[in-house]
């Protein structure tokens, strides 16, 4: 009798035993109704300039940026086992070129459309995209072109997408694609102190001020990606992908800052080479991440990402060299 109780307490204590936790490194990862998750990465990047136009002008050429420093945010709470809400916001600090601020913000929802029983899911989402938080800020010289003492584009926003796959035992495969929609506005302060003295003179005289801000362009971006996802026991895990992104040339559209027709003739002049900047790039990004499942609510994963791009004449965010490595924290409750 006694050895009978014995083994019905032991399967008691299995069975109340919990699950293990979802795995925030997975691809498909989605919270369930009431559950909340972080992920929260530090990062150190290391840069080499190409050989832009941009960066020739600047005398910046193959000059080499490090320590940069990167902070990100993942964050979401499950409203049903099939609709979260979601955001991801980044803070980026490159002392070498005095540049610092978010370089990404979204937030937004999440829907799992389709979960068959052989583990196929298709999730569909829409984010808004908050890269008007802040100001772009940045000075102009004929000399040196602009440059930028932020990250924002100060352009408002949407994302929207799709993200697919399969899950074959510990094997987990996905792939997502999206496009960027943002909206041109005149969210921008562009210091024109820097021009030469005798063009200062003459804008001072007609009344220009030393910043202006201009109606920027709207664009439409697109990237997308694909994962691969091991699950190899309770705590170990490990991760790889590719993502591209397409950022798309910037341009203005036309002087923002009120001027009479002297001022406005002027300053006109002065942007209108600014049209189409060239400025835009592609980046081909690839991924390799470890994880450890310390507890069933926190999770420990180290990571490198190394970024190939192709960038236009006027773009100062080609390189010849950039790589990062980084620490992850997730936690779920």
């Amino acid at each position: 009798m006694m050895k009978k109780s014995l083994k019905l307490a032991v399967a008691a204590s299995v069975l109340a035993t919990p699950a293990m936790a979802a795995n925030l490194e997975n691809p498909l990862y989605m919270p369930t109704a009431g559950e909340f998750y972080s992920k929260t990465s530090g990062g150190l990047m290391l840069k080499v300039a190409d050989s832009s136009d941009a960066h020739v002008k600047k005398g910046h050429d193959g000059a080499t940026e490090f320590p940069i420093w990167r902070i990100q945010e993942d964050l979401g709470i499950g409203i049903t086992d099939r609709i979260a809400i979601r955001g991801a916001f980044a803070y980026t600090h490159d002392a070498d070129i005095d540049r610092k601020g978010m370089n990404h913000g979204r937030f937004g929802l999440i829907w799992r459309a389709i979960e068959t029983s052989d583990d196929i899911v298709l999730d569909i989402y829409a984010d808004a995209h908050l890269g008007g938080i802040n100001k772009m800020r940045g000075a102009y010289t004929l000399e040196r072109g602009f440059q930028y003492d932020n990250y924002s584009n100060g352009r408002w926003g949407f994302d929207a997408g799709v993200r697919f796959g399969k899950t074959w035992s510990k094997l987990t495969t996905s792939a997502f694609v999206e496009v960027l929609k943002t909206f041109g506005n005149s969210n921008n302060v562009i210091d024109i102190a820097g021009l030469n003295a005798e063009m200062r003179g003459a804008l001072a005289a007609a009344g220009i001020p030393s910043e202006i801000s201009v109606n920027l362009k709207s664009t439409t971006e697109v990237n997308f990606g694909l994962n691969a996802f091991y699950q190899l026991n309770d705590r170990w895990s490990f991760g790889a992908g590719f993502k591209y992104n397409h950022h798309a040339d910037n341009g203005v559209k036309s002087l923002a800052t009120e001027l009479d027709a002297m001022g406005n003739a002027v300053a006109s002049g002065i942007i209108a080479p600014l049209s189409d900047m060239n400025d835009g790039f592609d980046e081909y990004i690839v991924t390799l991440s470890a994880a450890n499942q310390l507890t069933d609510n926190v999770q420990v994963a180290v990571y490198g990402e190394y970024t190939f791009d192709e960038a236009h004449a006027n773009s100062q965010n080609g390189t010849d060299v950039k790589a990062e490595v980084g620490v992850r924290l997730n936690l779920a409750f």
